[in-house]
């Protein structure tokens, strides 16, 4: 029975008891097809604070995939001075990204910068932010964004959070960080296990999974106030939420009734509606971005598939073919891909179909990849794997070729979700 593999996952939990570093640490490996090469020079006054601008917006940049890294050999620029545009082009560099961070009185620092065409030899754009200590990083991932968006023409997701359990000893933690893995704040903390972390539509809200009543029970929690929704507390198993893309309805796995089945619930609880009369597994929903369809695991053709049906319940129709053991859905924002974890030869891989052509890519070569996530701007997938022997959680473009390791120094990190647009 497919449930064995959360099973499986939450056994890994369960006997880990290494202490977790918080922080991550971000190694990029692999080689994009086309990437933009893109000079970052060091910030002016980024000696001088807490947190270096400049290498943040280069880590960024170069996770994504579409950019390459020109050395900029410790140059320093600020936004206000035109730089010599010539060693930079000799250099092979499209790109030059110079700017500066002051302290203010109040405590506060304004964060500027430039980015500069150094093949055109023109100032193609400029901005700022004036930010609390705590949010130097924030602003770095905005200036990433920007640059993102002004030399791809699509939307940077760099300023967007993901959220992920770890397990140290003998406590569980649900956190909430920066694109990167950085900057994590504690959302929740448990003495027992926590699974499924999935983001509400505007970001504001995570609902999970707790065992903190000895049985999966599904919780909505605020991610500004911490404060917390008792969603589904049914007989049996209440497990893998997902939000409906307006924020109104989650769509969960209840065995209320007997086997686990698909259940929508409004999303400020009440009473759950089954979209299905089957007498098969249905677990693991995942709502189209307009919201019309759900996809979800199934063994109802014998292993597990998934399968596709309309959002009101009713007939399905299966989507996955290749291979016989097929889980973890995840679409993309934009509705083009579907990333889902397949079995091949006992190693559980990270998939990407294209929705369009049914054209299906194995984008990874580790053997116990779990739980993919889309970024929101469809480009990166995040999702746990075990890497040399540790935990980790990767990044990876669509086509595999550039994958990030995100990883902590020791300890378990699992059931990364990342979240949307911020709104």
């Amino acid at each position: 029975m497919f449930d064995l593999l959360r099973a499986a996952a939450l056994g890994l939990l369960l006997v880990c008891t290494a202490p977790v570093q918080a922080q991550f640490r971000v190694e990029v490996s692999g080689v994009g097809l086309t990437q933009l090469p893109i000079a970052v020079a060091a910030f002016r006054g980024d000696d001088l604070s807490i947190q270096k601008i400049g290498a943040i917006v280069q880590a960024d940049l170069e996770r994504s995939g579409q950019f390459r890294a020109v050395d900029t050999a410790g140059a320093a620029f600020d936004e206000i001075t035109r730089p010599d545009l010539s060693p930079w082009r000799q250099k092979g560099a499209d790109s030059l990204v110079a700017g500066s961070v002051t302290r203010l009185a109040d405590g506060r620092y304004d964060v500027r910068f430039r980015l500069w065409d150094v093949v055109r030899g023109q100032d193609i754009g400029r901005d700022g932010h004036v930010v609390a200590a705590a949010d130097l990083r924030l602003a770095a991932h905005l200036i990433s964004d920007y640059i993102y968006e002004k030399l791809t023409g699509d939307k940077g997701a760099f300023s967007t959070r993901i959220a992920y359990v770890t397990k140290a000893t003998q406590r569980f933690q649900l956190w909430v960080a920066d694109s990167d893995g950085e900057n994590a704040q504690s959302a929740f903390s448990s003495t027992e296990p926590i699974i499924s972390p999935a983001w509400s539509p505007n970001g504001s809200q995570l609902a999970y999974v707790s065992f903190e009543s000895r049985k999966p029970v599904v919780y909505t929690h605020d991610v500004a106030t911490g404060k917390r929704r008792l969603i589904a507390n049914f007989k049996g198993s209440n497990s893998a939420p997902a939000w409906s893309p307006d924020g109104r309805w989650l769509a969960v796995t209840l065995s209320r009734d007997g086997g686990s089945q698909l259940y929508v619930i409004d999303a400020g609880g009440g009473e759950p509606r089954r979209l299905a009369q089957t007498g098969s597994i249905d677990t693991e929903p995942a709502f189209t971005p307009d919201g019309k369809s759900i996809y979800f695991v199934s063994d109802r053709g014998g292993a597990p598939q998934i399968y596709k049906m309309s959002a009101t319940g009713g007939n399905a129709e299966r989507v996955t073919f290749t291979g016989s053991y097929n889980i973890s859905p995840a679409v993309s924002p934009d509705g083009r891909w579907l990333a889902y974890i397949s079995r091949v030869s006992g190693a559980f891989k990270l998939h990407v179909m294209e929705l369009a052509s049914g054209a299906v890519n194995a984008v990874t070569d580790t053997s116990a990849d779990e739980s993919p996530s889309f970024a929101a701007n469809s480009r990166l997938i995040v999702y746990a794997t075990q890497q040399q022997g540790r935990e980790a959680l990767m990044t990876t473009t669509l086509d595999g070729k550039l994958k990030a390791r995100l990883t902590g120094q020791s300890g378990d990190i699992r059931e990364p979700a990342w979240g949307p647009f911020q709104k």
